[in-house]
């Protein structure tokens, strides 16, 4: 009975995360029908469950329309090492959005994909992404840099993968994105022209841990044709040293 009780709750626990994965980024609410297909679950299925997440603050109703609750959010920001690097960032990002004036975003590695943890905007505005965001590695400046400094086989792996390419802009030539992360080992800067969002530009450094292991990256980001990629840069890499340093200076 036991062991069957314990299959009972992980197969429910599985159901309750396929509907919590079910949302994307750009979606701003979505309906039962719509959760079921995208979780691959029976309609009556996702209606009870989504009842019991709605209950426990996990999901927001409004309507015939279901969004993710607040209680997500309340424990995203007890996610340890994300809540101590964004403080001990904090003072960084803003000073260096004050210098650049453009948006200023800092982020970490989880997987091919880059989790942003702290952003300040700029006077345009021109964001990648938002706080909680996940960026594809191949197509950032922030990725590229997690890139440069992973483990070899990863990334041989990463680039042997079929890469999409979210604007025309992308690189996805093998060779050529091989050379790019040579270059940012190399120089430890790396940038990127409207590779993720058509317009947008951005040039990132690394930012590493007291053991030499990458710790986030660090970026700023403009409207392409108005933003200095070049002059940005040592302004970029002065803070992300600085902030590296601070790491190493923490108990």
């Amino acid at each position: 009975m036991i062991v069957g009780g314990d299959t009972d709750a992980v197969s429910v626990l599985d159901r309750m995360t396929a509907i919590l994965e079910a949302f994307g980024e750009n979606d701003h609410g979505l309906r039962i029908s719509e959760l079921a297909a995208r979780a691959d679950l029976p309609k009556s299925t996702v209606s009870r469950l989504v009842s019991t997440l709605v209950r426990q603050r996990y999901l927001e109703r409004d309507g015939p329309v279901i969004h993710l609750g607040l209680r997500l959010f309340e424990l995203g920001q007890l996610a340890q090492e994300p809540r101590e690097l964004r403080a001990i960032a904090s003072p960084f990002v803003a000073d260096l959005r004050n210098t650049t004036g453009e948006t200023v975003s800092l982020a970490i590695p989880d997987g091919h994909e880059m989790v942003c943890i702290a952003m300040m905007r700029g006077r345009t505005s021109a964001a990648l992404t938002r706080i909680g965001g996940r960026l594809p590695a191949h197509a950032t400046a922030l990725g590229k840099t997690m890139l440069a400094f992973s483990d070899e086989v990863d990334v041989d792996a990463l680039i042997a993968s079929a890469l999409g390419a979210p604007t025309p802009h992308t690189v996805v030539d093998h060779a050529h994105l091989t050379r790019q992360l040579a270059r940012v080992r190399q120089e430890g800067i790396a940038t990127e022209v409207g590779e993720l969002v058509t317009g947008v530009s951005s040039v990132a450094c690394p930012v590493f841990a007291p053991s030499g292991a990458l710790l986030a990256a660090l970026s700023v980001s403009g409207r392409t044709g108005d933003f200095d990629l070049d002059g940005s840069a040592p302004a970029v890499r002065a803070a992300a040293l600085a902030l590296t340093r601070r790491f190493a200076s923490v108990d």
